[in-house]
C-alpha cells in the first residue's frame, strides 16, 4: 500500500531564508534560494529561473486550418512544428502579446479571440506561466516580422493533418500540446 499522509499532514510551503541572484541570461535570470524544509528543519539550496511569462496561440484561419510554425530549436537540435508564440514583453498584457506573436511569426491578424487559460511550464524551477489563446478566423495580412535569431516557415494544417502530426511526433512540444488539448480531444484510439 502506498505511503499516504493524512489531509492535515499535507505538504507545506518551504520558507525562503536567502535569495542569491545570478547573472541575467537571454531568456531568464537564475537565482539560488536557500530554503528551510518545513518538517525536518534542514536547509537546501535550490535553483530557480526567473522567467517572463509566455504565450501560445492556437490559430485557425478562415478555412478552419490550423496555423503553425516550423523552426529550428537549439535544445533538441531539431526542426519542430509548433504553435506561434513567445515571451511576453515587460508591461505587455498576455492577450496583446498573443496577437503580436501571431502577427510577427505568421503574418496573420484578426479573427475572434478567446482566452484558454494558462499553465505552469515547469514549476520545479521556473517562475512563469504560459498563457494559451485561441484565434479563430484569422487571415494573412502582413509580412513576417521575425527576430534576428528566428527562421520560421508558416504551415497550414487541417485537423486530420494536425492529428497525424501529433500522432507521429512531428508536434511534440509539451506547451503546444497543452494548448491544443484545450481546443481538441487529443486522446488517441482506445
Amino acid at each position: 500500500m502506498p505511503d499516504e499522509r493524512p489531509d492535515d499532514d499535507a505538504p507545506r510551503p518551504w520558507r525562503i531564508l536567502e535569495q542569491e541572484p545570478g547573472e541575467p541570461m537571454m531568456l531568464f535570470r537564475p537565482r539560488v534560494d536557500t530554503v528551510l524544509h518545513p518538517r525536518s528543519g534542514e536547509t537546501f539550496r535550490r535553483l530557480v529561473l526567473e522567467t517572463p511569462d509566455w504565450v501560445n496561440v492556437v490559430a485557425r484561419d478562415e478555412r478552419g486550418r490550423f496555423v503553425l510554425v516550423e523552426q529550428y530549436r537549439f535544445g533538441s537540435g531539431t526542426v519542430t512544428l509548433e504553435l506561434p508564440g513567445g515571451m511576453i514583453d515587460l508591461g505587455e498584457a498576455h492577450g496583446d502579446a498573443a496577437r503580436r506573436e501571431l502577427r510577427e511569426e505568421t503574418g496573420h491578424t484578426g479573427g475572434r479571440w478567446t482566452y484558454l487559460g494558462s499553465v505552469q511550464p515547469n514549476p520545479a524551477f521556473h517562475t512563469n506561466r504560459c498563457h494559451h489563446w485561441l484565434a479563430e478566423g484569422c487571415r494573412p495580412t502582413e509580412a513576417l516580422d521575425l527576430d534576428p535569431g528566428e527562421d520560421i516557415a508558416v504551415r497550414h494544417l487541417d485537423e486530420a493533418e494536425l492529428r497525424a502530426a501529433i500522432a507521429d511526433g512531428r508536434v511534440a512540444h509539451s506547451l503546444v500540446l497543452t494548448a491544443l488539448a484545450r481546443v481538441l480531444d487529443l486522446r488517441g484510439p482506445a
